[in-house]
């Protein structure tokens, strides 16, 4: 792990604070008070992001229940932890139920509304903790176990709007979105009834999210944010925001978003790979080939430059809930597509229970549980983490390694990844039919059954929907 400098009379005293503070009211943390040094390039070259659902991660729905776990994390190989928001949630208009026609908990009996927990992004205050997941303590507990264990801890932020009950509402309606007749309005074109959508026109509302921001990076030491529909906030609000917190220390940031521009000068470290992820859905139902990914490939070479990151996933919070679990989209072929998201460029995502093959749409505003079975899929996940971060091969940050797209037959996608004299080559076959084929010539480990083999250029057989992943001795 990394250490810097370490007082024990300023960060005792630190985390012995036993209120949330107003950010206004605490200093800066000291530099030589840091425990743990802030994420570098060289950190995301070999990671692997883990989105925390702390409401449905356990029975408890607790940071110190998810906390305990970090440890077991780190066996995956994550380097960050990214928490989806663990703010106060709005009581007005708190959603019950999504889609067109959803509800607010108030529209149900008065016996039923307490059940009704609302959805994380209708965020009442920025700088405080939801009481649903404990305190600011516990809060910090699990962000020095985090640290401790050589891993950084991103907030999910919400900057696109507000829930009702955030007191900019009634002390700063200038802050919002109004229509004609000067009523704040949910931000337009979407379903999102219980949010307030932000003026960004207002300049002292920027300064004020910019404060808030600063807060959690400069007195709770998180590493960074994934925000929230990014690409719906002005860039010039994220030309002034990123670097103001970059000032003030090494952070990463993740957009929820596909938009190459966020990643230019310096802004967002990471984007999602949308259409990577909808596309593995369309090869694992047959309605796209080998062809598609290669064509893909080429458009994110074409799109995005060298040192831009696409988080690579095949489930997260959205499509869990909404569009399906992975069995759901993906069948019985999860392994090979798990096998190729690891090992395409990019970074790879584990949401919360897919480490133990989570076969369950987890509510959205209702409590919920994954289950804590390790199996196959739990080990496979954590040999391929181990194989991400100790193989420069696999690289996939901003100087990642090279991919080389090898011919093959239509429905047998083969590549090669190096880096540093490291080689690791993937093949799959992405059809109902055994076939046989041929690889480089070379002397291989095999991954699956860790056993060297020797290549002379013979072709040898590879079952319908199966993977390899071959290191090049």
């Amino acid at each position: 792990m990394k250490k810097s400098i370490l007082t024990i009379f300023i960060i005792t005293a630190f985390f012995s604070c036993k209120d949330n503070k107003n950010k206004d009211e605490i200093k800066e943390i000291p530099e030589e008070a840091m425990v743990f040094s802030p994420i570098s390039t060289s950190d995301m070259e070999n990671a692997i992001i883990y989105e925390a659902n702390i409401r449905q991660y356990s029975p408890e729905g607790t940071f110190q229940e998810f906390t305990k776990d970090i440890p077991q994390l780190k066996t995956l190989g994550v380097k960050i932890i990214w928490l989806m928001p663990v703010f106060p949630i709005s009581e007005t208009k708190r959603k019950a139920t999504g889609g067109t026609d959803s509800k607010f908990a108030s529209d149900f009996p008065e016996e039923e509304q307490a059940k009704y927990l609302g959805s994380y992004y209708a965020v009442s205050d920025f700088t405080k903790i939801n009481p649903e997941f404990g305190t600011i303590e516990d809060f910090r507990a699990l962000v020095r176990t985090a640290h401790d264990n050589g891993i950084y801890v991103i907030l999910d932020w919400v900057p696109n709007h507000t829930g009702w009950d955030h007191e900019w509402i009634k002390n700063h309606p200038e802050y919002y979105t109004q229509n004609e007749a000067g009523e704040i309005i949910h931000p337009e074109g979407t379903d999102w009834t219980d949010v307030a959508d932000l003026n960004y026109d207002n300049q002292h509302m920027r300064k004020e999210m910019i404060d808030d921001m600063l807060y959690w990076i400069t007195q709770e030491d998180v590493d960074g944010f994934r925000c929230d529909v990014a690409g719906s906030v002005p860039m010039n609000f994220w030309e002034k925001a990123i670097p103001t917190l970059r000032n003030k220390k090494d952070i990463f940031m993740l957009a929820e978003a596909w938009e190459p521009e966020l990643l230019k000068e310096n802004l967002f470290d990471m984007a999602y790979g949308w259409e990577g992820h909808h596309l593995m859905n369309d090869m694992a139902k047959g309605e796209k080939n080998i062809k598609d990914f290669d064509t893909y490939i080429q458009k994110v070479s074409k799109d995005y430059a060298s040192d831009d990151i696409l988080m690579n996933f095949i489930t997260n919070h959205d499509e869990n809930s909404w569009n399906g679990t992975i069995k759901e989209r993906m069948s019985d072929k999860k392994d090979l597509f798990t096998a190729l998201y690891y090992t395409m460029p990019g970074m790879p995502l584990i949401y919360s229970g897919q480490e133990y093959d989570l076969d369950h749409r987890l509510k959205f505003f209702e409590k919920d549980s994954i289950p804590k079975s390790k199996g196959n899929y739990f080990d496979l996940l954590r040999r391929l983490g181990e194989l991400k971060n100790t193989n420069d091969a696999l690289n996939g940050g901003k100087n990642a390694a090279s991919f080389k797209l090898i011919e093959s037959k239509e429905h047998i996608l083969m590549f090669s990844r190096s880096k540093n004299g490291n080689t690791v080559y993937f093949v799959g076959n992405f059809s109902d039919d055994a076939d046989n084929i041929s690889m480089p010539e070379g002397t291989f480990k095999d991954f699956m059954s860790e056993e060297k083999i020797e290549l002379n250029g013979d072709a040898f057989k590879i079952e319908p929907w199966e993977y390899k992943i071959l290191i090049q001795q």
